[in-house]
């Protein structure tokens, strides 16, 4: 009994290693199904936002990157680990960041991006033994996770790097 409880728990950590970034879903904001299978071809931001942060006014930036940038798709991910600072309910946050942002990129549902019941979106972002690029720690609320047109991480920045900036865009160029 022990010995195939070996194996299947070996099975099991086998498939979640090996999965790549085109495996993984998440639940949008609205309740449907966000298959990043969809994404293939196009780089992908993925963002923990809150509504209620110092750096909230980067949704703006966001959505102008998400304007300037067909081969990108944004993907803003609600929070609430930090300091509770996103306490609305997906309906508010949703018409939050339509009414003060013009937000038109995909958001999803509230999620934890790092602990205990981390979404396996973030395990794969901040996880070497997934992402085959380096553990990463979410610190706070905007952390953006850059992906490469091929499925691959290429890197992470923390929140006071501005959608905007340099750092970022000349990656997605």
């Amino acid at each position: 009994m022990t010995k195939l409880l070996s194996h299947l728990i070996f099975l099991c950590s086998s498939i979640v290693f090996s999965q790549s970034f085109y495996d993984l879903s998440i639940e949008g904001i609205d309740g449907d199904l966000i298959s990043f299978s969809e994404f293939k071809g196009k780089n992908v931001l993925i963002v923990n936002v809150a509504s209620k942060c110092g750096y909230t006014s980067q949704y703006e930036d966001l959505q102008q990157l998400s304007e300037d940038f067909d081969n990108l798709v944004i993907l803003g991910v609600p929070c609430n680990q930090f300091a509770n600072q996103e306490p609305k309910n997906e309906l508010e946050i949703k018409q939050f960041c339509i009414n003060n942002y013009g937000v038109s990129f995909p958001m999803t549902r509230k999620v934890k991006v790092r602990g205990y019941n981390i979404h396996p979106v973030y395990q794969w972002l901040t996880q070497k033994k997934l992402n085959k690029v380096g553990d990463f720690s979410v610190k706070w609320n905007f952390n953006k996770f850059l992906v490469n047109k091929k499925g691959e991480l290429i890197s992470h920045f923390p929140s006071r790097i501005k959608p905007l900036s340099s750092d970022i865009t000349k990656l997605i160029k």
